[in-house]
């Protein structure tokens, strides 16, 4: 009896570890077609920013958390046309914080593209409200894991504009001038 117990705990240890390790192949795979999948781009982006902000456009988002950053990650969110940013911006004008539009310029060698991705773009603020964690975390921390600068992905109620998540803010420059936004 102790045998036949020994040889059942060993067959689900090795369960066990053939399911971590399936895990592993499988997050790494996908790490894999990440790294395979990373681009360069070089090219205009528009953020919209609170005009006391203008001064340091390329700083990060200040909000602890958001679509594409957690526990102090770094995320400079901006769109690849000034109509996407505005889009981009509507959940957020109940504030009524003077912005302003600000032209910048993007250069990267190392950026993931989600814009075929739906899931990448779900409303996660509602998940969050339900203190669940937001599913759109998982695409930028694995890209930020293969070493991404910056991720795009498509605009949530109008998929023909895109956005970027910019992980790190020194792929950034002002091309100004910026101009007042208004909503």
């Amino acid at each position: 009896m102790r045998d036949s117990s020994r040889w059942v705990g060993l067959v689900q240890q090795r369960r066990v570890e053939h399911r971590h390790q399936c895990g592993t192949k499988r997050i790494l795979k996908t790490m894999g077609t990440i790294m395979q999948s990373l681009r360069s781009f070089d090219g205009p982006v528009w953020r919209i920013l609170p005009q006391s902000f203008v001064d340091t456009p390329a700083k990060p988002a200040r909000a602890p958390e958001g679509r594409f950053h957690h526990s102090g990650q770094i995320a400079a969110y901006a769109s690849l046309s000034a109509e996407g940013a505005s889009v981009a911006m509507q959940r957020y004008l109940g504030d009524r914080v003077a912005r302003k539009l600000v032209p910048m310029w993007l250069k990267s060698d190392r950026v993931v593209d989600e814009r075929d991705n739906r899931a990448a773009s779900v409303i996660w603020q509602d998940i969050r409200a339900n203190a669940l964690r937001s599913p759109t975390w998982v695409f930028s921390d694995t890209a930020r894991d293969a070493g991404a600068q910056a991720m795009l992905y498509s605009s949530r109620s109008r998929p023909e504009l895109n956005h970027v998540v910019v992980f790190d803010p020194a792929c950034l420059s002002f091309v100004g001038p910026e101009t007042s936004f208004e909503p």
